[in-house]
């Protein structure tokens, strides 16, 4: 069958190691499945794993791709959950694992999970909105309605408008109702963040209007500075990545002085991937796709997030 994969790592040259080709098909042991996959979306996940971080050189070659929506062999239409773990939140196992960190991902014609992993896909979804779901935008639904703690009504500073968790958590909290205000470097993204329900946004570091209940914080050391700033006494951080360095300066006497709370988000669980699709079923949101274009010409995908060009999901498609 075809697959992407990752079959050498480089940190300086990521690209390098990404191969396009023929793959052994998927064997499903007792428990598993097989998923004829229709879509699947590109993450920086996939990225990272390209210049050898979270992956260990006896893995490869590994199939990338941690995000699917295709058919099961019973013939129904099917979002996969890409934490393989056990337990009622599979996040919390410290053996678990995601697609394509010990298992073949989903840049491919087929991929096996466990049958646990399937999340019925609603109809009005298609497979290429569905695809974006399982990493990104799971991500962003945890942070927002588990972890933060938030009420509708409350303002949430998004830093790094743009990247698919951020584009989801802008579009997820103005569907809840919160006030959702947007940072980033370019004035294009910003744009688009208010297009997308953000209601206003900021260059980064930018002085606030008013301190906010919450900060959705991905980018790391180039923003932390500004996100602990931002905050009312009492509020928090919720943290689910690091892009830009994962060792800023704490200041904790701003911390413990002004009470706030950092709190640590990875992905989410299979019921919240449930709850996920039929959110965005009933209020109608759907994912932001940048660009779609068939697993072929993956190549191109992986550069466009590489160069940083991207603003929503790349999706490719079988």
């Amino acid at each position: 069958m075809f697959a992407v994969t990752a079959t050498q790592t480089d940190p300086d040259n990521p690209l390098a190691g990404l191969t396009l080709g023929e793959h052994p098909e998927p064997e499903a042991p007792d428990g598993w499945t097989t998923v004829s996959v229709k879509a699947a979306a590109l993450n920086h996940h996939d990225l990272w794993t390209l210049k050898g971080v979270g992956i260990r050189p006896d893995r490869l070659p590994i199939v990338l791709g941690c995000d699917a929506a295709g058919v099961d062999e019973e013939g129904n239409e099917v979002i996969v959950h890409s934490v393989i773990g056990a337990g009622a939140d599979e996040t919390l196992d410290p053996k678990r694992s995601l697609l394509s960190e010990v298992h073949d991902g989903t840049f491919a014609e087929r991929v096996a999970v466990p049958r646990r992993n399937l999340v019925p896909k609603p109809a009005a979804l298609t497979f290429e909105e569905a695809a974006c779901l399982p990493t990104a935008w799971l991500t962003a639904y945890r942070m927002l309605f588990d972890k933060a703690g938030l009420e509708p009504g409350s303002t949430v500073l998004v830093q790094g408008a743009g990247g698919g968790v951020a584009t989801a958590v802008i579009a997820l909290g103005r569907a809840a109702g919160f006030r959702v205000w947007a940072t980033s470097r370019s004035q294009d993204k910003r744009d688009r963040a208010l297009e997308l329900g953000a209601d206003q946004v900021f260059e980064p570091g930018a002085r606030l209007p008013e301190r906010v209940d919450a900060v959705m914080e991905t980018v790391g050391q180039a923003t932390w500075d500004h996100s602990l700033k931002s905050l009312r006494p009492g509020g928090r951080i919720v943290v689910s990545g690091a892009t830009s360095g994962a060792v800023p300066p704490a200041d904790l006497n701003r911390v413990f002085f002004l009470q706030l709370s950092i709190v640590g988000s990875t992905m989410g669980t299979r019921d919240q991937l449930g709850r996920l699709a039929v959110f965005l079923e009933q209020t109608g949101v759907r994912p932001l796709i940048d660009r779609t274009m068939p697993m072929t010409q993956a190549r191109d995908g992986f550069a466009a997030m590489h160069e940083g060009e991207l603003f929503g999901k790349v999706v490719f498609t079988r």
